[in-house]
């Protein structure tokens, strides 16, 4: 069988696979890898090893990162230090929306998981608003801020991915000095957004207090006007300080350097913790660090199926004849982004299904990666886990996620594609 079609064919049966019975990733894409492998004509035996390489790729990437962002995330929420953390920010801004994007924006990239994050920040962010329609607000803007940053700012899983496959030797301080300030601006654009769409966003300083989330902090770590939880801040400072330390005195390759940060950031958080909060912090963030990467191994396994298919030179060759190459990065995203809705597995797929084609030599590294995010951006809707889990916390219709959730996630990746297009024609060129 054609591999375009077949491709087609085992995104439609994922998609309703994950929207019929919402079962694991890990299984649907491990699923899809056998379909797919044996429609293109594939042997069992040959499908079967491609599977196991993927997952081995996928695994030897991303198994210390993702591993020591989970203790981190888990340390940090045994010692109520995220409420800390959000204490902090809320001392130097007093706009409730602002708190609720910044927090999701900044604890998304270290915890490396957008989700993760959104999980932690929903009992704090509840407290911060009384009115059930303007905390739902916050709640969106927790959300969708942590998407920003998941999607673009480097290292996390979406962009190491695509960061390893694309970035042609850029070093991975120059990217952050584009995409940071880009996401920036995107998180200004959504804040905008809503107050422009009429929502019941609270307004000005809040007097509310942080209620149960903050009230369970013991008294002598709460936040002091005019101080800071160092102990709270320090896996992160620890990571930005290594970052140095790995590029230019111990001269690390990019993904040595990304395990070197992760690990010191994770070695950090284990020291500064208490004894009572290490041991179920390691275990729980064990147990939620391997979730996370088995879906992302799925997502390897598909991937490298595809790419052994040929499917690559075939149909993306196919492809190029009937849109613009430019075009070809961002649908590819956005199609496998809707089939099964990780963009971490998306990331994972496009980078290996495009790697070595005729895109790669055809658009500058910076604004390749960028259609990829923006690619998926665009449709986070019912194969999503997280627009069903932003779905159960605010306990809004289906319409209104739609409304607060999908589309301002899917105009980052509209204004994401037109930056990037703009900087392949006018920059780059």
């Amino acid at each position: 069988m054609d591999s375009l079609i077949a491709f087609a064919i085992t995104l439609a049966l994922i998609t309703l696979i994950s929207i019929r019975y919402r079962i694991s990733p890990f299984f649907t894409l491990i699923g899809g890898s056998v379909l797919f492998g044996l429609l293109a004509g594939l042997t069992l035996d040959a499908t079967l090893l491609g599977i196991i390489t993927g997952v081995g790729k996928v695994f030897s990437a991303f198994g210390i990162i993702i591993l020591c962002g989970a203790v981190i995330a888990k340390l940090l929420q045994e010692q109520h230090q995220i409420e800390e953390i959000v204490a902090d920010i809320r001392q130097r801004v007093q706009n409730p929306p602002v708190i609720a994007g910044v927090s999701g924006y900044v604890l998304a990239v270290p915890i490396t998981c957008c989700i993760t994050a959104y999980i932690m920040l929903n009992p704090i962010i509840d407290s911060l608003e009384k009115d059930q329609k303007k905390r739902n607000i916050l709640l969106y803007l927790t959300a969708v801020g942590a998407i920003i940053s998941y999607a673009l700012v480097y290292p996390t899983p979406v962009v190491i991915p695509l960061f390893d496959a694309f970035s042609g030797g850029i070093s991975p301080l120059v990217f952050d000095a584009i995409t940071i300030p880009l996401s920036l601006v995107a998180l200004a654009g959504i804040l905008l957004f809503f107050q422009w769409c009429g929502n019941r966003m609270p307004a000005g300083k809040t007097e509310t207090p942080f209620a149960s989330a903050y009230s369970s902090i013991p008294a002598g770590v709460r936040s002091t006007a005019g101080l800071v939880h160092w102990r709270a801040w320090a896996p992160f400072i620890a990571i930005v300080v290594s970052v140095p330390l790995a590029l230019f005195i111990f001269h690390l390759s990019q993904m040595s350097m990304i395990n070197f940060i992760m690990l010191i950031g994770a070695v950090t958080a284990l020291v500064l913790a208490p004894q009572h909060a290490r041991s179920p912090g390691l275990s729980q963030g064990a147990k939620h660090a391997g979730i996370i990467i088995f879906d992302i191994c799925g997502a390897g396994a598909l991937g490298f199926v595809i790419v052994q298919s040929g499917f690559a030179q075939a149909a993306l060759g196919q492809l190029t004849i009937f849109i613009p190459i430019i075009l070809v990065p961002f649908l590819l995203a956005a199609l496998i982004e809707t089939a099964q809705g990780s963009r971490v597995v998306t990331a994972v797929i496009t980078a290996e299904v495009l790697a070595g084609s005729a895109v790669v030599g055809a658009i500058h590294p910076v604004p390749l990666i960028l259609l990829i995010s923006a690619g998926s951006c665009v449709v986070s809707y019912v194969t999503d886990p997280f627009f069903w889990l932003v779905q159960r916390t605010t306990g809004d219709d289906v319409g209104t996620v739609v409304k607060n959730y999908t589309l301002p996630v899917a105009l980052v990746g509209i204004f994401l594609f037109i930056v990037a297009v703009g900087m392949e024609y006018v920059v780059f060129r």
